[in-house]
């Protein structure tokens, strides 16, 4: 029995010791009510600095800042070590001197690490050709490239942001059907990405195999990118998303690491033909993550992870195999996750078909009956969470990512 008395702090929990996901609050009013790394516990925090005396100096050093970047840049032999010594001190029957828990409710989480670099890749086949059809309705909807490598676009670090920020609507250019010229302002077409996101860390490198991988991905985290795609629709060609994504992507403020989802990992769905060789596996590195998306409180999607194309391993190695280089603290995304049928899809211009097809949701307060959505509204809000199975029929959490729509600013 642990000395962490918490009823979700159990293996049939999705935060119990088999997670231990790595998140920065501050606010901890018991504490010294700064920031600092913690650990997720159920549905409180630990404080690493309350347990340093029993991780040991070389440890301790590496989780008394206020980030997670010392612990990103330390590798995987400190990963490792860090892990199985949190796990001896939360399952022991005894608190170690000085350890102390803080309510999720009583403190802030914030952005867990400094993002260094952001590529986001569009690795679902269904998502892909769903967008194809909608975006392209007289054209092939899957392109050629598409089969052969992980496609993929440079984001922008600098608007990645914790989960809970709200998400102001962005302005900017887009054409309506029918208009010779494009006017300027609100999106009307704001969207959601469900997506999975790995975050690195390890020694900088470049051209790193698909086998080492693990060297490299320290964790895993949910993942919106927000999109406007009235926006995106107007700018996409011939270079691909900007301002239509570039605005805000929202990332889940408690990272799972990679090795508590060793019992998820599952082949990514067959290639068509032979890959070129440094994106072929020996060993798989998908993952069976089960997403579910919120609209409003409403159920409106479960996309299945299982079904992507391009793993992890796959997508790190292509990012690099031209020579750029993965470092601490870069943040590479799924793209979108959709499965076969239309309750699967991760993005509403593929569960509204384009905005044909309109949701039925509860109304963002409540206090009216169903509504119809298509796009997002100012006071939407979406949440997104995942599980994954673990160790022993347990069940392993990925923290949510949530946001809610503000107005535009004038």
């Amino acid at each position: 029995m642990s000395w962490i008395d918490d009823p979700a702090f159990r293996a049939d929990q999705p935060f119990g010791p088999q997670t231990l996901p790595y998140g920065v609050v501050d606010g901890d009013r018991d504490g010294d009510g700064g920031r600092v790394v913690a650990v997720r516990v159920g549905d409180h925090a630990l404080p690493l600095r309350s347990v340093a005396d029993a991780l040991g100096a070389r440890l301790a050093d590496l989780v008394s800042a206020d980030s997670l970047d010392p612990l990103l840049a330390a590798g995987r032999p400190a990963w490792t070590e860090l892990r199985e010594r949190l796990t001896e001190i939360v399952t022991s029957d005894r608190a170690p001197r000085g350890a102390r828990l803080a309510s999720l409710d009583a403190v802030t989480p914030r952005l867990p690490f400094t993002v260094a670099d952001y590529v986001d890749f569009y690795s679902s086949r269904h998502h892909a050709e769903n967008v194809g059809r909608i975006f392209r309705p007289d054209g092939a909807p899957l392109l050629p490239n598409w089969t052969h490598l992980p496609v993929g676009y440079h984001g922008r670090a600098g608007t990645v942001v914790v989960s809970g920020t709200d998400v102001v609507r962005p302005s900017g250019q887009s054409r309506a059907p029918g208009a010779e010229l494009p006017s300027f302002g609100p999106s009307r077409r704001l969207d959601i990405e469900a997506e999975v996101g790995f975050v690195c860390g390890g020694p900088v490198r470049s051209r790193v195999p698909v086998s080492d991988v693990a060297e490299h991905v320290f964790g895993v985290a949910l993942v919106n990118d927000w999109s406007a795609r009235d926006i995106q629709a107007w700018e996409y060609q011939p270079l691909g998303p900007f301002l239509g994504k570039s605005f805000l992507t929202s990332v889940g403020a408690w990272i799972t690491p990679l090795a508590a989802l060793a019992e998820a990992r599952v082949p990514v769905v067959a290639p068509e033909h032979p890959l070129v060789d440094y994106l072929v596996e020996r060993e798989p590195w998908g993952l069976d993550l089960a997403l579910e998306v919120r609209w409003n409180d409403t159920v409106v999607s479960r996309p299945p992870f299982a079904a992507m194309s391009w793993s992890c391993a796959q997508q790190l190695a292509h990012m690099t195999v031209n020579g750029a280089t993965v470092r601490p603290g870069d943040l590479f995304a799924s793209g979108t996750v959709s499965g076969a049928d239309k309750q699967q899809r991760g993005c509403f211009l593929e569960l509204t078909w384009g905005g044909r097809e309109p949701v039925r949701l509860g109304s963002p307060d409540g206090t009216a009956g169903a509504v119809e959505r298509t796009f997002l509204e100012d006071g939407d809000t979406v949440v997104i969470t995942a599980t994954a199975p673990g160790p022993d029929g347990s069940v392993v959490g990925l923290s949510e990512v949530a946001g809610t729509v503000r107005a535009a600013v004038s």
